[in-house]
């Protein structure tokens, strides 16, 4: 669309696309989920502290919100995030002035700069609409299934008081008139959207239009403007320059909100993405593609009978401190253990059964079947516990060897290698 106004010979090139405002505004949007959902997950591990914020979240963002976006219209002339983009707010004109905006940038810029009582209604748009407009969403999403029920649900109780009054009006409206106003808002939306795209109006919102306030991109009367912030003015004694100065700790720390939130927002979205896309699959698929596979061993299940009357009659037989003796004993030396890469320590393991139907780690007939990524299959609960590095066979050699051994925790208990995903890699074999 900007090509086809250059041809027209009226190119605005202060203008922005309406694809730099949706970008814009889809980004504000996430920061609502995004913020709900980091606090959510803080209040699992602190909910005595963190529940009574969780409940109140709407009206604590609102509010964070209202001083953020307050301190950057009136430093940098718009939002945040709409100073991410590179935007800015100020005051509509009936006509465009190119000659002005080229010779005298800055006295332009001061002209047309959002004055206080701009900036109180450019807050109302930006804060108290979308605000509203949530409690509003979140009334329908209650109170519409309810008017599915029956008018049991929905009538007037007897006798009502004036606060019930109140709220059965509140909730006649949600159920019977906001829809019409919830697709009256969006309609319009829209229609600004389509005017904008094809320059027929300067606005692309209609609160921005009842306020008289457009959006354009900073130029370089902007940018000199806000260098100019972290100046010193003249004839000011020359303050602290530690970043931990109160009278300068505020105004750097909601400068860098511009840059560090929506880029922990593009962190965040990536890691959905990384996810819930098959790449990250088929990443570790290839990783596990090289691992050398053991050659089962079969054996019959008359020889496993005598083995397993054997091992217990030998248990029986010998005391508790022959046996821990006897496990000290097979044990592998650190010559034959495998090297940890990053720490270069030798990597405790266990033997491979002689038997395929025996588990390596406890040495019985296997329970819970469970295989590892490196093809060899164990008990569940040996397995796990070995991945959690909690089983009693590394505790007990650990006591003695922190430091000089890894106890293989995070690892196939035979060959030592490391298991992609910890104990989600693991894999129950049903027959």
């Amino acid at each position: 669309m900007e090509f086809v106004t250059a041809l027209r010979g009226n190119f605005d090139d202060q203008k922005p696309s309406l694809f730099e405002l949706l970008s814009e505004q889809q980004l504000n949007s996430l920061l609502p989920p995004t913020l709900r959902y980091l606090l959510t997950v803080a209040t699992q591990r602190y909910p005595r502290y963190l529940l009574r914020a969780l409940n109140s979240f709407d009206e604590l963002y609102a509010l964070v919100m209202l001083l953020v976006e307050r301190h950057y219209l009136r430093t940098r002339g718009g939002s945040f995030t709409e100073h991410f983009y590179g935007l800015k707010r100020e005051k509509a004109l009936h006509a465009e002035i190119p000659r002005a905006a080229a010779t005298t940038p800055g006295i332009v810029r001061d002209t047309l700069k959002l004055s206080e009582k701009d900036v109180w209604k450019n807050l109302a748009v930006m804060v108290a609409i979308p605000y509203l407009k949530r409690k509003l969403d979140e009334s329908h999403e209650i109170e519409a299934p309810r008017a599915l029920l029956g008018t049991n649900y929905t009538r007037m109780p007897p006798n009502p008081t004036i606060k019930q009054r109140i709220m059965h009006y509140y909730k006649w409206f949600i159920r019977n008139v906001y829809p019409s106003v919830h697709a009256a808002y969006y309609f319009s939306i829209i229609a600004f959207n389509l005017a904008y795209l094809f320059d027929n109006t300067k606005y692309h919102n209609p609160f921005l239009w009842l306020i008289s306030t457009r959006i354009r991109r900073m130029n370089s009367a902007d940018f000199q403007a806000i260098e100019a912030l972290s100046k010193p003015k003249l004839g000011n004694p020359p303050s602290s320059t530690s970043i931990f100065n109160p009278r300068t700790m505020g105004p750097k720390l909601l400068g860098s909100l511009s840059v560090l939130l929506p880029t922990s927002i593009f962190a965040l979205k990536f890691l959905e993405w990384w996810y819930a896309s098959d790449f990250a699959k088929q990443l570790s698929r290839k990783a596990a593609e090289n691992l050398e596979l053991p050659t089962p061993i079969v054996s019959g299940l008359s020889a496993l009978g005598a083995k397993l009357q054997l091992k217990k009659s030998q248990r029986g037989e010998t005391t508790k401190n022959n046996d821990n003796q006897e496990n000290r004993a097979g044990l592998p030396l650190a010559e034959n253990a495998p090297i940890a890469t990053p720490s270069l320590l030798p990597i405790l393991t266990v033997p491979p059964p002689e038997d395929s139907e025996l588990c390596p780690i406890c040495e019985d007939a296997i329970t819970t079947a469970t295989a590892c990524q490196t093809g060899f299959v164990y008990c569940y609960a040996c397995i796990h516990k070995w991945m959690e590095g909690t089983h009693p066979r590394q505790e007990e050699f650990m006591t003695d060897k922190a430091g000089k051994w890894e106890s293989g925790q995070g690892r196939c208990a035979v060959t030592g290698r490391r298991v992609l995903g910890g104990t989600e890699g693991l894999r129950r074999i049903m027959v």
